[in-house]
């Protein structure tokens, strides 16, 4: 009991480390004792890794043959070769045994230049001859002429295989429907690709394949014709599952053996090392058993080390950040101390303490500062009621003199909806529809003032969301006042919305021709300062700082060129 109290009081860190220790010790003894009973078989074992070694001797044998291969377009194209094909016993036997000469020498330096080359030929059918790197026979071997051609392989593989030899070859033309002049051909040396083959398993007393499931053609390091068999089956099912590389037991007769596989795309083959498991693993099977009591105990003191880290930390933390979620979501309440005197006893008592600070500062500060938010919101619509109304009784003067009195009728009401909307201030917030209707009203008082030079679109859906007061005809009144009304020919104003998951948007587009983009870039350092700003504002940055007040910063009015040519000003609002 007296140690459960101590352990409780403790610190976090000398909790986790006692039953970090607790878990960790046995598990430490057992493999250490595991790791001194077994060390020297496990380090002549495991000295060498078998996917490392097949890999590697692998990539060699692919460098190897991608080099031949990459060097032999080069060969070619020899100049000699080509006039000899080309010409053939039009030259004089000076000239022609000349070029054969440095042919041959060309030939015997492609040879030389790697031990998996065992002859490299070019068949010539004008002359009827086939040179060799140190001779040339006074014939062609047709079969082997035609097994050669650029027709007989496949597009993604460079090897031919034929009569149980590989070949690279290449011909000129390169085009597979055309009888060629000629064929270069390099014979790999089967004897070395099985001696290379040998090294990968050798030491481990396995045998190495090179098997081909496409083509059927294999290369196999021993001799053992059951091994063999049980090799291609093996290899066709992990070629048929897709499998590039990895490792499993095969059973062949009555011994298991360990294949790893390898897959070449250069060869489009699989290399595979069959090791035999006694050999591999014979000395480790006898401390399997040891091992997997060690792994029942592991478990054991795995579970045990959870139990303990769930109680002790994971639930304590769990109690707190469901407590600060409520905070998040406005719901201020205290934490039950269940603790003693340790870290979280610590926090517990420090979070009710906060939520304490929190209450008082939200019962003192939270009416001043929705106060002074709505008269923030007052002071800036109290700067864009004015602005139209300066000009609107000059253009009823006019229309009365020139006795319209029908349009003066309408004018006078479109005055009127305009004065009932601006008037009142009693609500902040209004139906989107409202603020639409209004700004309908707007352009139908400036349809009387421009006549049919300009047109207004409207392409508004009228969602069903609230929005602050007068947000849309202020920007509607920019492009008239700056755009439209200073445009020479006809004008186009197009009004539209579209919704996402963000919020709602409506674009104010006109086709004024007096935008510069150095005027574009002022507006847009206008828009990004507008909240940092303290004098009085009107127009877009008068819109733009109210709709940030109620939305937040994601929010507000965005400004780009218009396809028609003029001003493109986006009005993003939330849909709530």
């Amino acid at each position: 009991m007296k140690l459960n109290l101590s352990l409780q009081d403790s610190s976090i860190f000398k909790k986790i480390m006692a039953v970090f220790m607790a878990a960790l010790l046995p598990i430490m003894a057992i493999t250490w004792l595991i790791n001194e009973k077994g060390s020297e078989s496990i380090r002549q074992e495991r000295s060498q890794s078998i996917l490392n070694t097949t890999g590697y001797y692998l990539n060699s044998l692919d460098k190897e043959a991608d080099r031949i291969n990459r060097f032999l377009p080069n060969y070619v194209t020899d100049s000699d070769l080509q006039e000899i094909a080309a010409m053939g016993n039009e030259l004089s036997d000076y000239d022609r045994s000349e070029k054969i000469l440095a042919i041959q020498k060309r030939l015997n330096l492609t040879k030389d230049s790697s031990a998996f080359i065992q002859e490299v030929k070019a068949y010539v059918p004008l002359i009827q001859r086939t040179l060799l790197s140190v001779k040339y026979d006074t014939f062609v071997d047709l079969a082997e002429y035609e097994a050669l051609q650029l027709r007989n392989k496949r597009a993604d593989e460079p090897f031919v295989f034929w009569d149980d030899r590989l070949f690279l070859s290449m011909q000129v033309p390169s085009n597979s429907t055309r009888e060629p002049l000629y064929v270069v051909g390099v014979e790999l040396s089967t004897a070395k690709i099985r001696q290379s083959l040998a090294q990968i398993s050798g030491s481990f007393g396995g045998e190495t394949l090179l098997i081909n499931t496409d083509r059927g053609w294999n290369f196999q390091s021993g001799n053992d014709p059951q091994l063999l068999t049980a090799a291609k089956v093996f290899i066709g099912e992990k070629s048929a599952e897709g499998n590039k590389q990895g490792y499993e037991t095969i059973t062949v007769g009555s011994d298991r053996y360990m294949a790893v596989y390898n897959y070449s795309a250069l060869w489009n083959s699989y290399s595979v090392s069959c090791i035999p498991e006694k050999t591999l693993l014979g000395p480790i099977q006898t401390y399997r058993v040891w091992f997997r009591w060690a792994c029942v105990l592991a478990v054991a003191v795995v579970l045990f080390f959870s139990f303990f880290l769930f109680r002790l930390i994971y639930r304590p933390l769990l109690k707190l950040v469901q407590s600060f979620r409520r905070v998040q979501q406005n719901r201020l309440e205290l934490i039950a101390v269940d603790r003693g005197n340790d870290e979280f006893g610590y926090l517990y008592h420090a979070f009710n303490q906060t939520i304490h600070s929190l209450r008082e500062l939200i019962e003192q500060n939270y009416e001043q500062q929705i106060r002074s938010q709505r008269s923030e919101l007052k002071r800036l619509q109290s700067q864009i009621n004015p602005h139209f109304l300066y000009n609107c009784f000059f253009v009823l003067c006019r229309l009365i003199k020139s006795e319209h009195k029908e349009k003066a009728y309408q004018f006078c009401l479109y005055i009127g909806d305009y004065f009932h909307f601006i008037t009142r201030n009693d609500e902040d917030e209004i139906p989107l529809s409202l603020e639409i209707n209004h700004s309908r009203t707007y352009v139908d008082m400036q349809k009387v003032c421009y006549g049919d030079r300009i047109e207004a679109v409207f392409e508004v859906e009228e969602f069903d969301t609230r929005v602050p007061r007068l947000i849309l005809q202020p920007i509607i009144e920019n492009a008239y006042k700056h755009a439209l009304g200073s445009t020479p020919g006809a004008g186009l104003l197009r009004i539209w919305s579209r919704m996402d998951a963000k919020g709602i948007t409506i674009y104010v587009e006109d086709n004024g021709t007096t935008l510069t983009d150095e005027e574009l870039g002022k507006l847009r350092r206008r828009l990004a300062d507008g909240n940092h700003e303290l004098e009085e504002t009107t127009g877009l940055v008068n819109v733009h700082r109210r709709i940030q007040l109620r939305y937040g910063q994601g929010y507000g009015i965005t400004v780009d060129r218009s396809e028609l040519g003029g001003l493109k000003a986006g009005i993003h609002i939330g849909n709530s």
